[in-house]
């Protein structure tokens, strides 16, 4: 599983964190995925729609994974905004 690209959200966005394209296994690739946070901390993600209906739908322990690969490209990329910013 790589995280090929995230986004920041812009300020206000509501309680998403960043959207992002990854890839899984055999070159598996899901674009616009959403990262948001929970009022009590906790994150999720979710997969665009189309036509009402999620696109695609995860088991617990791949949403898990997912959501740590994020959250640690989201940490990395904050981290060199932070550093081209200084």
């Amino acid at each position: 599983m790589h995280i090929l690209e995230i986004r920041p959200a812009p300020p206000g966005d509501g309680r998403t964190l960043a959207r992002f394209d990854l890839q899984l296994v055999d070159g598996v690739r899901l674009y616009n995925l959403k990262l948001t946070e929970k009022p009590d901390g906790r994150r999720r993600v979710f997969a665009p729609s189309a036509f009402g209906c999620a696109a695609a739908t995860f088991n617990n322990e791949i949403a898990d994974q997912i959501v740590r690969a994020a959250s640690a490209a989201l940490g990395e990329n904050n981290r060199e905004q932070h550093q081209r910013a200084a």
